[in-house]
Order: structure tokens, then sequence, then C-alpha cells
């Protein structure tokens, strides 16, 4: 678990950096999937999902 939230952390900052840098490419775009994947391991895929469901219904019911 301890990797899990270390790897989710470096994914997550250099990904901010790169976006933030505004170089995007096919290096950030495994950066970007890396992420996604350890965080979806972590304990915050639970709130992510149930998140996305509620965006999902609120702009459906607009």
């Amino acid at each position: 678990m301890a990797v899990t939230v270390s790897l989710v952390f470096l994914f997550g900052l250099v990904l901010f950096f790169l976006l933030r840098s505004k170089s995007l490419g096919y290096g950030a775009a495994f950066i970007a999937v890396m992420f996604g994947f350890y965080l979806a391991s972590t304990g915050a895929a639970g709130p992510v999902n149930q998140l996305s469901t509620a965006v999902v219904e609120a702009v459906r019911n607009l």
C-alpha cells in the first residue's frame, strides 16, 4: 500500500508539471495512464467513482 501511494504521488506530481509546462506528448500520456492505474489501486478509487457517477447524473438531469 505504501508503494502504491508513493507511486500515485510521484506520477501525479510529474503529470502536474507536464501539464503546467504544456509539454504534452507520448510521455505525458504514459504518465497519465500510470497515474490513473495506481490511483485506482488506492482507497481513493471509491470516492473518485462516486464523484464521476454524481457528475454524470447531474449532467443527465439538466
